[in-house]
């Protein structure tokens, strides 16, 4: 017994004093994933690259408003949110530990306001959105009439615009008509 304890004492701590103090993780590892609600535009990219269903998007059109949701519950620390949000709004980071007393805790929430459409009033995208893809013009050089004509175009419904194309398209047809007499 005392050869076993000088041996013990000889060798040291072997393990880790975790939860007492941080485990130390590698680099790169994939944890908890942060929603900076500033930088996000409610796009839903990450919404439908997500394999576990953790993150869902949803619209209330009475109110227009965008709900972002993630559920921790859900995820699996893959990364896909991280790879395909353009705006850098998803990063994961070597947090692990997701035990809590509440379950309403295991849940991160960010509302979004929805753009109204030009022509019907009805809400239809997020207004963020819609801003980052017109800076992403701007920022490549459209100029300026161009892009208020893409405004326009940006801030109408699909249900509208998809009306203005086909008046638009039989006009043209009716205009390519000869004239029968």
């Amino acid at each position: 017994m005392l050869k076993l304890l000088r041996e013990v004492l000889k060798v040291g701590e072997a393990t880790h004093p975790y939860p007492f103090a941080p485990l130390p993780v590698a680099p790169g590892f994939r944890g908890r994933p942060q929603h900076a609600p500033e930088a996000c535009i409610a796009c839903a990219a990450c919404a439908a690259a997500c394999p576990s269903n953790a993150l869902a998007l949803t619209n209330d059109l009475v109110r227009g408003t965008r709900t972002w949701s993630l559920l921790y519950a859900r995820c699996i620390f893959c990364g896909r949110c991280e790879e395909v949000c353009p705006t850098g709004a998803i990063t994961l980071t070597q947090e692990f530990e997701l035990a809590v007393m509440n379950k309403a805790d295991l849940v991160a929430q960010a509302d979004y306001r929805l753009a109204a459409c030009r022509v019907c009033g009805r809400y239809f995208a997020p207004a963020k959105e819609i801003g980052y893809t017109l800076a992403l013009l701007q920022q490549n050089g459209l100029p300026g009439d161009q892009l208020e004509a893409r405004r326009a175009l940006l801030e109408t419904c699909p249900e509208c615009r998809r009306g203005r194309n086909a008046a638009h398209i039989a006009g043209l047809v009716e205009a390519r008509q000869p004239e029968v007499a």
